[in-house]
Order: C-alpha cells, then sequence, then structure tokens
C-alpha cells in the first residue's frame, strides 16, 4: 500500500487550512471547503501547443516541459459532498477515504467535459462507483458526448450507466448572471476546449472560487501568452476566446481560481503582468 506521509500547512495570507496529506489539499470559501485530490505530478512537453512561437518557448519553459498535474474537487457545501471531475480514478478513492468519505456519501458529481482524465473515477469495470450521486453535465456536452464518435465512447458508457441520475443544464457566460446548479454553486459557460465545457463557480459570503477545468493545461505559458492554444481543444479559437474573457473577470473581481491541471496545491490567484498576460501565485504551502 502506498506509504503517506503527514503535511501540515500553515494558515498563509490566501487562506488555507491545516493537516493534509501529499495528495489532498483544503482550500476555505468562506464557510465552504474545497479540497484538491490529486491524481499526480508530472510533466508535460511543448510539443502540444498551437501558436506557441520558440520565443515564448524560450521565455516560458527554458527546457522545453511544464509542470502538469491531474486533479479532481470536492466541494462540502451545506452537508452535502460534491465532486467537481473524477480525474482517471487512480487515487480517486483513495482520497477520498482518507476523508472519511465513501463512495456513497457523494451526493452529486459536476462534470466540466467529458475528457477521460476527468470522467475515469465515475466507473470500476463498467459499473457505477457513486451509486447515490446525481451525475450533472451541460446539455451541449452531453449532445457532443452522443455524437462525438469515437472520441466520446467512454462518455457514452458514463451517460449510459447513470442515466437514471443524469441531470442536464445550461451554463451562462461569466459576466451573465449564471444560475445556481445547487446553493453557492454556479456553471459558467466557457465552450471551445469541447463543445459544453464548464466552469463551476463557489460561492460562500463575500468569498468566491472558480474551478475551471481545462480553460488552461500549461499555466507556464497560458498565463503569460493566453493565446496558445492546446492539441487538445476541439475549437482552439473558442477556448482561446474564453480563456480571456475568463483571465480578464476573475483578475476585475480578484477570484481565486483552482485548475485541474494545475500542479499541487492547484489553486491561486492572478494578477496581470505589465508587460501583458498574468501572473499565477500559488496558494503558499509550508510543512
Amino acid at each position: 500500500m502506498k506509504k503517506l506521509f503527514l503535511m501540515f500547512f500553515c494558515l498563509m495570507a490566501i487562506g488555507v487550512s491545516a493537516q493534509d496529506v501529499p495528495n489532498i489539499f483544503t482550500y476555505k470559501v468562506g464557510a465552504v471547503e474545497v479540497v484538491l485530490l490529486s491524481e499526480g505530478q508530472a510533466t508535460g512537453d511543448s510539443k502540444i501547443f498551437i501558436g506557441a512561437t520558440p520565443e515564448m518557448i524560450q521565455k516560458a519553459m527554458p527546457n522545453g516541459t511544464y509542470p502538469r498535474s491531474c486533479n479532481a474537487f470536492l466541494v462540502r457545501i451545506q452537508g452535502k459532498n460534491i465532486l467537481v471531475d473524477t480525474g482517471t480514478g487512480r487515487n480517486l478513492l483513495e482520497n477520498l477515504n482518507l476523508l472519511g468519505i465513501t463512495p456513497e456519501q457523494i451526493d452529486a458529481i459536476l462534470i466540466t467535459h467529458v475528457h477521460g482524465d476527468h470522467i475515469g473515477g465515475m466507473l470500476k469495470d463498467g459499473k457505477v462507483v457513486f451509486p447515490n450521486a446525481e451525475f450533472w453535465l451541460s446539455k451541449a456536452e452531453h449532445e457532443w458526448s452522443l455524437n462525438g464518435g469515437e472520441r466520446t465512447v467512454g462518455a457514452r458508457n458514463v451517460i449510459e450507466v447513470y442515466n437514471s441520475r443524469l441531470c442536464l443544464f445550461e451554463p451562462k457566460e461569466i459576466d451573465a448572471n449564471p444560475e445556481l446548479l445547487f446553493p453557492g454553486i454556479r456553471a459558467i459557460a466557457a465552450y471551445g476546449h469541447t463543445p459544453g465545457h464548464t466552469l463551476f463557480m463557489v460561492e460562500s459570503g463575500d468569498e468566491k472560487l472558480i474551478i475551471w477545468g481545462d480553460l488552461t493545461h500549461a499555466m507556464a505559458i497560458q498565463m503569460p501568452f493566453p493565446q496558445v492554444a492546446m492539441t487538445f481543444d476541439v475549437d482552439s479559437e473558442k477556448a482561446i476566446s474564453a480563456r480571456k474573457k475568463v483571465l480578464e473577470y476573475v483578475v476585475g473581481k480578484n477570484i481565486t481560481i483552482a485548475g485541474i491541471h494545475n500542479s499541487f496545491p492547484g489553486m491561486g490567484k492572478l494578477t496581470k503582468a505589465p508587460e501583458g498576460g498574468y501572473i499565477y501565485t500559488e496558494v503558499k504551502i509550508s510543512d
């Protein structure tokens, strides 16, 4: 069994909880807990970028690689346990178990989009992993899943198994006052990476955090150069437009962000860079 070493986190300026383990990080949004559940850390290669010049790559990642991660998030809000994405399923159940949560105690699963590293934890051996959870998916992503051919076979399998608990919704643009899916959680349209790619905003009091799915894959280059797209994007132009709009909004409102592919601890703040683009400052942790 994998040996886990206990880590202790101090309360820092951005706001950090205490006493987590390496695959888990808890952040407080008012009275709500948002918990990062890491599926692992790795590096990515610059070959997957679209529109990145050699000069951009040299400036952002001189060795040609960037840090990447795969995360899921647990939102503990008003007595409910809500997952945002499920990663590949590699560490998900182990991480939940460390929090004292069983699969039966998950009330809902909100999916940003249906790529395999976001829905992979929903099935095991073709069967439901979370038997009591509602499955929330945007209408546009659902339609693409059903008509995406070989690209969305995995999504169709998940939809078929969870069909009796499938909840479809229509997210709105970030500046259009998106409606609440649950008290304290709003769905935001950020189409492009996939046709129904969705972000989720968590609110409590005056505090907000956006779990932004695959709005970015490589913070190292897509913060200084938001115009850089990825080969994974279904529509790179729409993905770039959505990213720029959300970045502008987040900075203007001083909202904390959390990314599925952001390296541990996966959360932080953005500021505008004097030379253009943005600067990402991770939540600080110490042991």
